[in-house]
């Protein structure tokens, strides 16, 4: 029984450092995203007539780069609540 706890504790303990550390996949697209709108910010004050096409591919930039943000959120969000490995515990 108290081996089982152990293991259960471990378990526990190791999805939630692994749920930190795919949160920390979350800077990767804030960084992206900032530097993307940035950029678009630049195009737009050297071409304003372009701007319905900059800002419209800077949206579909945003939309696949966020991506793997909301991917990580998930897996974090699956490990700290809806733990598979527990069940496997004896």
């Amino acid at each position: 029984m108290n081996e089982m706890l152990l293991a259960k504790t471990i378990i526990l303990a190791a999805s939630a450092i692994g749920a930190g550390c795919g949160m920390i996949a979350g800077i990767g697209p804030g960084i992206g995203q900032g530097y993307a709108a940035g950029k678009a910010v630049e195009a737009v004050a050297r071409q304003p007539e372009a701007k319905s096409n900059i800002i419209s591919t800077m949206i579909l930039g945003q939309a696949v780069s966020e991506s793997t943000g909301i991917y990580s959120l998930v897996i974090a969000l699956i490990l700290l609540y809806a733990n598979p490995f527990i069940g496997m515990i004896g």
